[in-house]
């Protein structure tokens, strides 16, 4: 009787914070699959009216498809400046997980992993997104050129990937749902030679995989070679 209290309060609150959002019964199948599996956290967010420390609600096999194909035409729409302008491109990948591919020389300056004032309104609004999103594991891979030693380019890739992960999980994508790595000079869009500055190299991929009950673990495994 208990946890039926709890799931009662929990949709009730769910459906009260999200009553305009489209995406209202994905979010409130994700607090009550939450309550049901045990692992409900102790706090209520007023403001946005979900749990935190909740779990993420899979969403059925069939709805997928679906999902991914609103989430994507509301990123066009957030990023259609941008993408205007060439400095990133949304792309579906063959297993329906959404690629945005952001170029890094619009982002960072060279050798840098701090972001430019100016790319932090794009994270932002890829950030305002996803929160209407809450079934989609964001993946972070930060990639360079090959300039310099693979070993600097290691780690500056992963800096890279990290300070975008900080903008997305500081405007309240939660932490749980994101994952970074660095990929280095490894994966490159334009083959070159070594110690070429080619810019489409320098970049930050985000891959968005849906997770899918019965298939959660696909969710978190890292995205395949994103390069050319």
């Amino acid at each position: 009787m208990k946890i039926l209290s709890i799931i009662a309060l929990a949709s009730a609150v769910t459906i009260a914070g999200c009553a305009n959002d489209p995406n209202r019964n994905t979010k409130r199948g994700a607090v009550i699959g939450a309550v049901a599996g045990g692992v409900l956290g102790h706090q209520v967010d007023g403001d946005k009216g979900r749990y935190i420390g909740a779990a993420v609600g899979a969403i059925a096999g069939g709805a997928a498809g679906n999902y991914m194909d609103r989430q994507r035409r509301e990123l066009e729409k957030q990023l259609a400046e941008e993408a205007k302008r060439n400095e990133l491109q949304i792309t579906t990948l063959s297993d329906g997980s959404i690629k945005i591919g952001i170029a890094s020389d619009v982002s960072f300056d060279t050798g840098s992993a701090t972001l430019k004032p100016e790319a932090l309104t794009t994270f932002n609004k890829i950030a305002t997104v996803l929160q209407d999103y809450e079934s989609t594991v964001v993946h972070l891979v930060g990639h360079t050129d090959s300039t310099g030693s693979a070993q600097t380019n290691q780690g500056l890739s992963e800096r890279r990937a990290a300070s975008v992960g900080s903008v997305l999980t500081g405007q309240g994508v939660l932490p749980a749902r994101v994952r970074q790595e660095g990929r280095g000079e490894r994966e490159l869009l334009v083959p070159t030679a070594d110690n070429v500055k080619e810019a489409r190299n320098r970049r930050v991929d985000i891959v968005l995989k849906p997770i899918i009950e019965g298939e959660e673990n696909a969710a978190y495994t890292p995205p395949p070679n994103l390069g050319g």
